[in-house]
């Protein structure tokens, strides 16, 4: 390990993502923690765990908020500290955060953590309009733009100034799919072709339909505690070993450069700081794929390639599970999918499941060091954590 630890992950869990009609919030978040809590040997919520934090953006889905009661209910601990955390489509790795720091402080031994969105009860249209909410609203949403059309503007600058191509963002897809179909937890566990990719129908150009990440139902669940507790729990821990959190402007059009993202820059900078350690050392990242365009600008964000270089590491197959550097081995938010408030967990399950030699015929062989990176709006909120066995 290169950092020292900060906090011990004992077990994690997590749905199918996809859709749910049978499944409401609270019935998917209890799925997803009985899953970690199974895994999680001689832990008894009533005696040992002191708070339970839940992620979730949109409480209009199904017009029931107050979740953090609620999900400390369905963890059997009714009666403790509990709270919902927002923070758009970083809500799940914010919710992370707040758990962290409460053990780094002292405050907690050992927090439950959760990740939900119930998203598929809701037309299109309403999901568009609600997840609007995490751009600005009145400048952008107001103006005809939705987010893939903040994404597409992203997009056509990045192919003009640095002449990327049409290709290079459904080459992102088709990887992306490539590992879902080894994945039985995604949403979409098919392979794609490139031809696919670019023939699909247009959604804002440049991008396609398999260019944008779908609507999704799903929980996912982790159990932190303290880093000398952890072998009460598990024969297996790994440790949080640094984060990085940054905002940025909220309106794209604030922002200097609309192909650069700053926050994740600055997040990604802290998280190896403290972790002491270089995007050399990293053996898997999950990172937030929102729109294929997304993949690329973090890439360059994070150090995985030069600024400008992000869709050569694409064009080169350079992010593929068995290559250098593996990226959205989970299918990422693009085919895993993305149940909003949920997908900061689920990255830090799936490098769970990797680093413990869970992740099955996707297996990143001999992982060591994993590295989630969850994102806000078009680019708001930044959260790294890098993780170690």
């Amino acid at each position: 390990m290169h950092g020292k630890p900060l906090a011990a992950i004992v077990s994690a869990g997590s749905t199918k993502y996809g859709k749910h009609d049978d499944k409401g919030a609270k019935e998917l978040f209890a799925e997803a923690f009985s899953e970690a809590l199974e895994g999680a040997k001689n832990l008894d919520p009533k005696r040992d765990v002191n708070a339970v934090f839940i992620g979730q953006m949109g409480s209009e889905y199904e017009y029931q908020a107050h979740s953090g009661s609620w999900a400390a209910d369905y963890a059997g601990i009714p009666r403790t500290h509990a709270a919902r955390v927002e923070s758009a489509c970083a809500s799940g790795s914010t919710a992370v955060r707040v758990a962290l720091t409460g053990i780094m402080s002292g405050l907690y031994d050992t927090v439950i953590v959760g990740g939900v969105e119930k998203m598929r009860n809701r037309g299109t249209n309403e999901v568009t309009l609600y997840l609007g909410e995490a751009g600005d609203f009145h400048m952008e949403i107001w103006n005809g733009l939705t987010f893939p059309g903040l994404f597409a503007l992203m997009a056509t600058a990045y192919m003009n100034r640095y002449g990327a191509r049409e290709e290079d963002l459904a080459r992102v897809a088709v990887k992306n799919h490539k590992h879902a179909s080894m994945n039985p937890k995604a949403q979409y566990p098919q392979e794609i072709t490139l031809e696919q990719a670019m023939s699909a129908r247009p959604v804002a150009w440049p991008l396609k339909l398999y260019d944008c990440s779908p609507i999704t139902d799903g929980a996912s669940a982790i159990i932190i505690t303290k880093p000398e507790l952890a072998k009460k729990y598990t024969d297996t821990p790994v440790y949080i070993t640094g984060f990085g959190h940054s905002t940025d402007y909220l309106g794209v059009y604030e922002r200097d450069d609309v192909t650069w993202l700053e926050g994740a820059k600055r997040a990604s900078d802290a998280a190896y700081r403290a972790a002491n350690i270089t995007v050399g050392d990293v053996d898997l990242f999950e990172v937030h794929d929102c729109f294929t365009i997304a993949e690329l600008l973090l890439y360059e964000a994070l150090g995985i390639a030069g600024r400008g270089e992000g869709y050569r590491a694409i064009r080169e197959g350079l992010t593929y599970y068995d290559s250098k550097i593996p990226v959205n081995v989970s299918g990422g938010l693009k085919a895993k999918g993305h149940p909003v408030g949920a997908t900061g967990v689920g990255q830090m399950y799936e490098i769970w499941l990797h680093l413990t030699g869970r992740a099955g015929k996707r297996q990143v062989k001999g992982a060591e060091v994993g590295v989630t990176h969850n994102m806000g709006g078009s680019g708001a909120s930044h959260n790294v954590f890098v993780i170690e066995r």
